[in-house]
């Protein structure tokens, strides 16, 4: 059966917007909750300042992965989206 391809673009602005969720879409889903999960944490780690430094590297990585990830699932199965 052929493996949908997949927008890298809306991959990204997914996870631009709650991180995990390109993941999710990607077909990633342990994945993407795991990087909800992570967010959250890192989220609540402002309280303590820490993180406002994990946050960002966190949220630029995950849009990073969301994006290559949708790009290699296309490549693997054929095409560009």
């Amino acid at each position: 059966m052929p493996q949908p391809r997949k927008n890298p673009g809306f991959a990204a602005v997914l996870s631009f917007f709650i991180p995990g969720l390109g993941q999710i879409y990607n077909g990633q889903i342990m994945k993407g909750i795991i990087f909800i999960i992570l967010a959250s944490i890192f989220g609540f780690l402002t309280v303590v300042f820490i993180g406002y430094i994990l946050y960002p590297l966190f949220w630029v990585y995950n849009l990073y992965d969301a994006y290559n990830t949708a790009r290699e699932i296309n490549e693997r199965y054929g095409g560009y989206y």
